[in-house]
């Protein structure tokens, strides 16, 4: 019964050893640490991370953050809806119309808005 198992160990193997070859040549032999300032900056989160706490931050960050990962999850519904689209028929087609026209209004609402401009 074990041997069934041995394929999955000989994968592991075969998968760990392979990913810490690569990040060993990738790491050391390939590349040249070159650290300087613009690179060891924060740029995430707009702000240096080691001030006062209680200092005011741009909220347009989070904006921005929260509009990828709306379109992001957009795209997440399209493809499965793509590739079943032939098996759900006009059904499908109406709701992700549906769904496709309110993140389309969602989208012209926050553009009137001004959320998409960055100063």
């Amino acid at each position: 019964m074990l041997e069934n198992y041995l394929p999955v160990l000989i994968f592991l193997i075969i998968g760990s050893v392979v990913g810490i070859a690569l990040m060993f040549i990738g790491g050391f032999l390939l590349s040249t640490p070159k650290p300087y300032e613009a690179k060891n900056s924060p740029f995430e989160c707009g702000f240096e991370a080691f001030e006062d706490a209680r200092l005011k931050f741009d909220v347009r960050y989070y904006l921005v953050a929260i509009l990828f990962i709306i379109f992001d999850l957009e795209i997440a519904f399209l493809v499965p809806w793509a590739i079943v689209l032939d098996k759900i028929g006009l059904f499908g087609l109406l709701a992700m119309g549906i769904f496709l026209g309110i993140l389309v209004i969602g989208f012209i609402y926050e553009w009137k808005k001004g959320a998409l401009e960055w100063e």
